[in-house]
Order: structure tokens, then sequence, then C-alpha cells
């Protein structure tokens, strides 16, 4: 038996993984330079920071980790012969992935009731982007698992999963970030 080495050790496709890296590169700047305007003018991006609605944050906190669990579990349910709970858990994960959505869309409306937007400070036009740009990362998580429940093959399940993951760890990256750190 011959050990794999290199990427052939990598689970999943080569290309995901680029794509994974590629997307973690972009949001991994899009923090750094946040955190190094933050620098400039703490108290300010502190003041800004007091108008985001922590408790949904954290609700959407614990959303994305259940339903990255819920992937994972399709997987490990699909390699064993489970393929309708397969299919039930791929459905729940987007389902969780909407309700994120939500969650996400009612503190964008609350913030524009109160007459924030992505030009009123510097620490928004991060928010907007960042969270902005993740929410359109999970858009297209929700529509790549309902494709992926409908062709429920485990390379399939394994491919949606990975992208998914990704979707979660930038929410664990961009919640303490933009959300807790004073």
């Amino acid at each position: 038996m011959t050990e794999a080495r290199g990427l052939d050790a990598l689970p999943g496709e080569l290309m995901m993984w680029v794509l994974i890296v590629s997307e973690l590169m972009v949001f991994g700047a899009g923090l750094t330079a946040m955190l190094a305007m933050r620098l400039t003018d703490p108290a300010s991006f502190a003041a800004a920071q007091e108008h985001l609605f922590q408790t949904g944050a954290a609700l959407n906190t614990v959303v994305l980790i259940t339903s990255g669990f819920l992937a994972a579990q399709a997987l490990a349910w699909r390699r064993a012969a489970r393929r309708m709970a397969a299919r039930a858990a791929l459905a729940g994960a987007a389902a969780l992935g909407v309700l994120f959505l939500w969650i996400k869309g009612a503190e964008y409306a609350a913030k524009a009731a109160d007459g924030i937007g992505w030009d009123s400070h510097p620490f928004f036009t991060f928010y907007y982007g960042l969270t902005g740009f993740h929410a359109a990362h999970v858009a297209a998580g929700i529509v790549l698992l309902l494709l992926v429940a409908w062709r429920d093959a485990p390379q399939n399940i394994e491919a949606g999963a990975m992208f998914w993951h990704m979707v979660d760890l930038v929410w664990v990256l961009l919640y303490p970030v933009v959300y807790l750190l004073g």
C-alpha cells in the first residue's frame, strides 16, 4: 500500500480547494484591511460597531454551524446508503442558509431604517462589503446544496459540503472581527 502525498492526500477535488483557498484569501484581505483601518480610529469604529445587532449575529453563528453539521452528516449518511436522510440533511442545511439570510436581511433593513448606509462611516463600508460578500456566498451555497441534494453522488455532496464549510469558516472569522472586537 502506498501512502498518498502532497495534493493527492487532500479529500475532494483540487479545483474546489483552489476555490476555497482563493475565497479565504479574499476575505482575509478584507478583514486585514478592516483591522488596519480600525487601528487608525478605534474609538470611532467601536462607536459605529455599537449599532450592530449582536443577538442576530450570535444566532446566525449558531445557524451556520448547525447547517455545517447537517452538510457533513449528509455525506456520512450518503456513504452509508441512507440517501433520503442525506437529501433531507442537505435540504435542512439549505433551509438554515435561508434563515441566515433572513436574519441578515432584517439587520440590513434595521440599519437602513436608522439611516446607516455603506458610506456612513468606514466601519460600515467594511461591514456591508464583508457581510454582503459573505451573504452572496451563502446564497450561492444554498443553490449548491439544493443541486447536490438533487444530484446526490457522494463526490457531489463532498464538494457541496466543502464549499459550505468554507462559508461557515468565513463567518466564524467575520463574526468576532465585525461584531465583537471592540
